[in-house]
């Protein structure tokens, strides 16, 4: 799609030929067929852009990260792959309420600028500003913004953000800063490789301290090491979706990590327990009453023996982000099994003790286990009517199996 092809949508004939090509609820596999329909209506690329868009308004991906605002935004595949879904950019949005104007660098589509202007159009004369070094992904930021009424108080800049910023939006301004994270058709690696790299962030910081940085929920921690900022790991729905950098005044209170839970908004602060100088001992014991397996951003945030803590809980092994106690205690931030039995691990014997229990059925789950989850199913099913969760993990550093219903 380029740019002057993108502009015709909007023309009386480009509004009739999107219009059409959602009247065929087209999908990727009927590509063909319906583009040679709209084609005898519309110009050949005019019908093809109509139907791209028409396509991807439809992907679950897009619902899931656009909401009821799906059906009428635009996208390219690559702007709606990486774009976060809008539960996670509403939740960062909260940070900049105070702030009297907000800047969406490396803005895209608007996937994040439009709730930043949401959330500071609940007060009258602030202003968002999204800037991109992309001609056609910045009109489409625009036509977004005028698709959810947002455009009145939203600006849309040309610009590459390595050099000087072309802001002059006042002084209280937060940043939010959302690098390229694909080298080609891969993901980056390292911080490095982002485009821009994270350290052109230290050219901004000195004058716009109240900064955002999104990155991969993969980061690696060592290369965070030399900046001043809370770390945060979201998750949503039980799958962990980013990391967020936060500084100046956009960081808690001298906060080193979060983990947060989606939906629900539900967040736990503390000191990594994997990483430096935890202010909390390590608490160990056998598998008791239940096992805790807690939420990916919990792991990630290194925050698995504070959560232990609030659950009066213990791990089973010092590297393993399982945790056990007593008694059940509803949290947010882990999911729990009530345990029956533990074993140390023998495949021989795991089939035994599930024979004599009339056990057929296996759902296998694993941590810090070499094994595969769905061979050892495979391998100790039986004709027993039971069903059992068989947990994989160590303890002590031995293998051992637990039991769960």
């Amino acid at each position: 799609m380029d740019l002057s092809t993108f502009r015709s949508l909007f023309t009386p004939e480009g509004r009739s030929a999107l219009d059409a090509a959602a009247a065929l609820r087209p999908d990727e596999a009927d590509f063909l067929r319906h583009f040679t329909a709209l084609s005898r209506t519309f110009p050949r690329e005019l019908a093809r852009v109509a139907l791209v868009v028409a396509i991807l308004r439809r992907t679950a991906g897009a619902a899931a990260k656009f909401g009821v605002d799906a059906d009428r935004l635009f996208y390219t595949r690559e702007a709606l792959e990486q774009a976060s879904s809008h539960e996670v950019s509403a939740w960062r949005a909260k940070r900049y309420e105070p702030f009297d104007a907000a800047a969406d660098l490396g803005c895209s589509i608007g996937g994040d600028t439009l709730p930043l202007s949401r959330r500071l159009h609940r007060a009258a004369g602030k202003m968002t500003v999204g800037v991109d070094y992309d001609p056609l992904k910045l009109q489409m930021a625009a036509a977004n913004a005028r698709a959810t009424g947002v455009d009145d108080r939203t600006a849309f800049v040309l610009a590459d953000l390595e050099s000087p910023l072309p802001l002059a939006i006042g002084p209280n301004v937060a940043l939010f800063f959302d690098p390229g994270r694909r080298v080609g058709e891969r993901r980056a690696r390292s911080v490095n490789q982002y485009q821009p790299p994270l350290d052109v962030i230290r050219k901004w910081l000195p004058r716009w301290p109240a900064l955002g940085v999104k990155l991969s929920p993969a980061v690696r921690m060592d290369e965070l090491t030399d900046y001043d900022a809370e770390v945060e790991f979201i998750s949503l729905n039980g799958e962990l979706k980013e990391a967020v950098l936060w500084f100046g005044p956009l960081r808690g209170r001298g906060e080193q990590r979060r983990a947060t839970v989606l939906p629900g908004g539900h967040t736990m602060t503390g000191t990594p327990d994997l990483v430096g100088e935890s202010s909390l001992p390590v608490r160990l014991s056998d598998p008791l009453g239940w096992l805790y397996e807690p939420d990916p951003a919990v792991i990630r945030a290194g925050l698995v023996r504070t959560l232990g803590a609030e659950l009066n809980a213990a791990q089973l092994d010092p590297a393993i982000a399982f945790l056990t106690s007593d008694t059940r205690v509803e949290t947010p931030f882990a999911r729990a099994w009530p345990i029956e039995d533990w074993v140390p691990f023998h495949l021989k014997r795991l089939r035994a003790y599930l024979r004599e229990r009339g056990i057929g059925r296996v759902t296998v789950k694993k941590r810090g286990s070499p094994l595969d989850s769905e061979r050892l199913a495979h391998d100790v099913r039986g004709d027993g009517a039971g069903h059992r969760l068989l947990v994989l993990t160590q303890l002590d550093g031995k293998p051992i199996v637990i039991v769960c219903a």
